[in-house]
């Protein structure tokens, strides 16, 4: 069973950094490869949205409100996705989850993570 496992998330002042990760267990590397993965957030209150997607080809799509600031890239060999967080903002603060969709061998399942709390407060 594959299952998207995220890390790197915590408190964070204004204006700091953080590096979210993301490994796919349980997926064979051909199948990591075809699929497509992306990072999505809920605050309290809110519904999920899309921060940012890549593709197997690795283009990328990036909301609004992060562009400029998050940078989204993975690592096949470590069946891996990232999400470099820079200049993070308040309304950054949210759970961020990571999304895997592969594109053969699972039908049209999507498979996502238990999602690792992002805080950025002074």
């Amino acid at each position: 069973q594959l299952q998207p496992v995220e890390s790197g998330g915590g408190l964070v002042q204004p204006g700091g950094s953080l590096r979210l990760s993301c490994v796919v267990s349980g997926s064979i590397t051909s199948v990591f490869n075809s699929g497509e993965l992306g990072w999505y957030r809920q605050a309290p209150g809110k519904q999920r949205e899309l921060v940012a997607a890549i593709s197997r080809s690795g283009s990328t799509n990036y909301a609004d409100s992060v562009k400029g600031r998050f940078t989204i890239s993975k690592d096949n060999s470590r069946k891996s996705v990232f999400l470099q967080m820079n200049s993070l903002l308040p309304e950054d603060t949210a759970v961020y989850y990571c999304k895997f969709d592969p594109s053969y061998g699972y039908g049209s399942k999507t498979f996502w993570g238990q999602g690792t709390q992002v805080t950025v407060s002074s």
